[in-house]
């Protein structure tokens, strides 16, 4: 939490212990008004700890999914250059086997120009290696694309939880107001942004892409 709301609910708690020991003569609907106040505030900090967990996580998670897609794409840039080469070479290989007079000759070019387009071919395509993840070109792109998608949902579950984590803050900090001031709206006010953050949570667990907030 904000060192705001730490210092405001300082404020509070030295407020409340003060009426209690009579310091201020309150009445009796303050002290029940306070005490529920001071529920609604405790109820706001649990969802705020939940919220701000829950966006430290997703931020972690969406920077290890852009890790690892710019890892893929480097290797996927590495295989493409090496199958690029290989195909050239191998091109190379079938003028010199046409050009070839010596049959022994040519029949080596032939062989090295076969195993030049097998491994070409894995290059292209690998689906047996990693664990069968695959690692040839149409296997790394498509792990890189989906590490991004994956990149993509955590960012956007991230701003939902930040917005969240704000609406909690700003309410706590209303609901504090309340027993310091005496301003009873100022605790509608409170409710009302807890709800908008427990909404927003909700849309970043279940739905993070309905809103479009980065």
């Amino acid at each position: 939490m904000s060192h705001v709301v730490h210092a405001v609910q300082h404020e509070v708690d030295h407020k409340m212990e003060h009426d209690e020991h009579g310091g201020h003569g309150g009445g009796q609907d303050d002290k029940s008004l306070n005490k529920k106040v001071a529920l609604m505030i405790a109820v706001l900090a649990l969802f705020l700890a939940f919220s701000e967990t829950l966006g430290k996580s997703a931020q972690t998670a969406a920077l290890n999914s852009q890790i690892e897609a710019s890892n893929l794409w480097n290797f996927f840039q590495a295989k493409s250059i090496r199958r690029t080469s290989t195909i050239v070479v191998s091109e190379q290989g079938k003028l010199d086997a046409v050009a070839a007079t010596n049959p022994q000759h040519k029949a080596a070019v032939e062989k090295q120009i076969d195993e030049w387009t097998k491994t070409a071919a894995r290059y292209r395509s690998e689906p047996e290696a990693a664990g069968g993840k695959g690692e040839g070109t149409v296997e790394l792109s498509r792990r890189a694309i989906e590490e991004q998608h994956h990149r993509d949902e955590f960012l956007a579950k991230y701003h939902h939880y930040e917005f969240a984590s704000a609406a909690f803050q700003i309410g706590i900090v209303l609901a504090s107001s309340t027993v310091i001031t005496g301003i009873v709206v100022l605790a509608y006010l409170a409710g009302g942004l807890g709800i908008i953050g427990i909404a927003f949570m909700t849309l970043g667990l279940l739905a993070p892409h309905l809103l479009h907030l980065h």
